[in-house]
């Protein structure tokens, strides 16, 4: 019942943006903004116990982000609007809490994680002679890259510590400082904007592409169990991968430019 329910809600929705994109009326975007709240209720629940700030205040500024996305939706690409319409609400969300400065109460799980990347940075440095990626840490934490990017972001709007806080055992003991990336480096490869960025960039791709790289980088999926999903080898999502990659690539450096 309930899936029938859900199934008529994104049908009725799916209507709605074709109808606001065809006529650009508020009264048609406050109809999806009301049936769609639902998503900015589940972010909000998320930060409200993560920050000072109320869950009225988060909720108001995530309808922003909701808005945003509507806006930007265009339903002749094929995607689903509440997986487009997610990274602009948390980006909303997550830009209010950096510029209100609110301190985040981080679990203690995190900060040992936190602790942990810094250990398998310093030795993955040592062995390879370059910066691990973002996928390459989640990996080693054994966690997620949704999870190890929701860890950081949280650990950079905690209060500020010390660069010279020493970190690891008495003997082999190492400034802060000497463990994290050079600044000049983009140590968190995923921010939220390039979140944005990429998935504006994604509707753009073939669809067998786009969806490929959506169940990779996007849902976290390993390219094996793609492969299972999608009823086709491992070498082919391989292949859809790297070429979806090779495209966003030079959409995003055209962009820039």
């Amino acid at each position: 019942m309930t899936t029938v329910l859900e199934c008529d809600l994104k049908h009725h929705s799916l209507q709605l943006l074709r109808e606001y994109q065809q006529t650009g009326k508020a009264r048609l975007r406050n109809q999806i903004v009301e049936l769609n709240l639902g998503l900015v209720r589940k972010e909000a629940h998320y930060w409200v116990s993560q920050c000072k700030e109320t869950y009225d205040d988060l909720l108001q500024v995530g309808s922003i982000g909701l808005i945003n996305a509507i806006d930007k939706f265009e339903v002749s690409k094929g995607y689903a609007f509440s997986t487009f319409a997610m990274p602009y609400i948390r980006g909303e969300i997550q830009h209010y809490l950096r510029d209100k400065s609110s301190v985040l109460k981080m679990p203690r799980k995190w900060f040992a994680l936190i602790q942990q990347s810094a250990t398998i940075i310093k030795n993955f440095q040592a062995e390879y002679q370059r910066q691990p990626t973002e996928t390459e840490i989640a990996q080693a934490l054994d966690i997620s890259l949704i999870e190890w990017q929701e860890i950081k972001m949280a650990y950079q709007n905690r209060q500020p510590v010390s660069l010279d806080c020493p970190v690891g055992s008495d003997e082999e003991a190492n400034n802060l400082a000497d463990l994290l990336p050079d600044k000049h480096y983009q140590s968190f490869q995923l921010t939220q904007e390039d979140r944005m960025r990429v998935q504006q960039s994604l509707v753009s791709l073939e669809q067998h592409t786009r969806q490929i790289l959506e169940f990779v980088f996007l849902h976290d999926l390993t390219q094996k169990q793609v492969a299972e999903r999608m009823d086709i080898s491992v070498i082919t999502v391989s292949r859809h991968v790297k070429k979806g990659l090779n495209v966003l690539k030079s959409m995003l450096v055209n962009n820039d430019a």
